[in-house]
């Protein structure tokens, strides 16, 4: 599959409406495991910090990852003391498993955690959810390694800090600069498409998430902190180390053979409407020249090594048919996945077959190039052989990509597309009672009104509530009023592909449940 030929399953980012509604815009995780004494200061803490500056309506959610202490119980009280805390009893551990299974039942559309220490400042909050609210980002990170940031840590954790780090940066490419600050937000309909892939239920969750949007392109803001370290933290660090490179490597492998669909990540290309109107215009034809170039040079040094190898036992024509044959197999397979961006195995023995036809033009070309120069001088020296080779690769090359762009991996975006649209015309393929930031099965299609808990995708963005405005129902816990998820369902991923399915949205969609005059 190609990750830049789809026209993607999320739909263009859109700043949130302002308004004033019932569904909180921000919900922020705290996921615990065995907390009763630091718990309450902290929801406290970040209770009044938003409270007094965040200018929208907020929940905090507390996630308890199978305490055995009176974890529970603190949360328990709380969620009756505050009205914007929820508490959420999960049977295993794992800060993952607890991410995941919030997150995918939450209705409010920005998502966000942060450690239970409090170790980064609150003063970043905001900061951190303004792209997302915006839709200028995906995601958004603390970073503590930023120049701006100031951290109080010691040498020991600052060392497995930044060797964790550069592990990443060298071994997956990874260009976000600390994926281990707990301190992250996601929009919730990228969170989705998103979590499904991500298969860690433990520490490695943030690093996995983090790798797998950004190699699916989507934005990711980062913000400095300010961050002081926990003397007490209860992590081990040695088994948390451990389990995050068998996490590295397994996701390297995972991307190394294509076998995740990261093209279901895509996003439409600009958000501004000229850039959809744009017509005739090559796409990624820089990447793919670079890419193509560099495949080459090194499809020629290799080529040159193999014929040198091969004209040492047989004639010069031999040597070059053989050298062209196994060079032009591993170039094949080589622009197919990095220039090109096809992954995995799907037709590729066609591609190979088609660049053994590019192959064949190629050898036409060099082996008439030799011929001439035979015909043209009796002996020439090894040097002549080679430079006029090098020639005629230069042309061959020219017209192999040509060929490989026009005929072996054609661009398949705009017939992509345009069944898109033919398919958004079709009246049944669409309900346009589905809200934007949902997960709906198809059950739930046929009968919006069993989702009350929803939001409309053109219903205001929530104000915070005064303190006297009652609350708005947390249905999404309440498993006696919906069946969308199952705590162990949700942390095992065992929903079916069907209950992720995002509905585009359309400035005609309308609300069944929209009380207001049509204006």
């Amino acid at each position: 599959m190609r990750t830049d030929s789809s026209p993607g399953n999320l739909p263009a980012r859109e700043h949130l409406p302002a308004g004033s509604a019932g569904t909180p815009v921000l919900d922020v995780v705290i996921p615990v495991y065995n907390e009763e004494k630091d718990l309450q200061p902290c929801v406290v803490r970040l209770h009044e910090h938003l409270k007094r500056t965040f200018p929208y309506a907020f929940r905090i959610t507390v996630a308890d990852n199978a305490s055995t202490d009176t974890t529970p119980q603190v949360a328990a009280r709380l969620e009756s003391e505050i009205p914007e805390v929820r508490s959420f009893r999960l049977e295993q551990k794992g800060r993952g498993r607890a991410l995941r299974t919030v997150w995918s039942a939450s209705d409010a559309p920005i998502l966000a955690y942060m450690d239970v220490d409090l170790s980064t400042d609150l003063n970043a909050l905001l900061p951190l959810v303004a792209p997302l609210i915006s839709g200028h980002s995906d995601l958004a990170i603390g970073s503590r390694l930023a120049r701006s940031s100031r951290v109080v840590r010691g040498a020991k954790r600052e060392f497995i800090s930044r060797t964790y780090n550069l592990i990443l940066r060298g071994s997956l490419q990874a260009r976000f600069s600390d994926a281990q600050c707990g301190f992250k937000a996601i929009r919730r309909d990228v969170a989705q498409v998103l979590l499904p892939l991500i298969e860690d239920t433990g520490w490695f969750f943030d690093t996995e998430m983090l790798v797998l949007a950004e190699r699916a392109g989507l934005r990711i803001h980062e913000v400095p902190v300010d961050w002081v370290d926990d003397p007490n933290s209860t992590v081990h660090i040695v088994k948390t180390a451990t389990d995050d490179l068998k996490g590295v490597w397994r996701v390297g492998r995972a991307l190394a053979t294509g076998s995740l669909p990261l093209d279901r990540l895509a996003r439409p290309f600009g958000d501004d409407p000229r850039d959809r109107d744009l017509t005739d215009v090559p796409k990624g034809l820089a990447r793919q020249l670079v890419g193509f170039c560099v495949v080459g040079v090194l499809s020629t040094l290799f080529y040159l090594l193999l014929y040198s190898g091969f004209r040492s036992f047989s004639g010069s024509q031999i040597a070059n048919a053989l050298a062209l044959l196994v060079s032009a197999v591993a170039n094949t397979a080589a622009n197919r996945r990095l220039t090109f961006g096809v992954r995995g195995r799907g037709s590729a023995v066609r591609h190979q077959a088609q660049g053994l036809v590019v192959f064949g033009i190629g050898l036409a070309l060099t082996s008439g190039s030799l011929a001439a120069l035979n015909a043209a001088t009796n002996s020439p020296a090894h040097s002549t052989e080679l430079a006029v080779l090098i020639a005629a690769n230069l042309a061959a090359t020219v017209l192999r990509f040509l060929l490989f762009r026009a005929w072996v991996f054609p661009d398949r975006r705009d017939e992509t597309e345009a069944s898109a649209v033919v398919a958004s015309r079709n009246p049944s393929s669409h309900n346009p009672s589905s809200p934007t930031y949902g997960t709906t099965t198809a059950a739930h299609q046929q009968h919006p009104q069993q989702l009350p808990h929803q939001q409309h995708p053109h219903t205001p963005l929530p104000q915070r509530p005064n303190a006297t405005a009652p609350q708005a129902p947390y249905t999404n816990y309440d498993h006696s009023q919906t069946n969308e998820f199952r705590a162990g369902e949700a942390a095992d991923r065992t929903w079916g592909d069907a209950t992720m399915q995002l509905q585009a949205v359309r400035p005609h969609d309308h609300d069944p449940r929209d009380t207001r005059d049509a204006r």
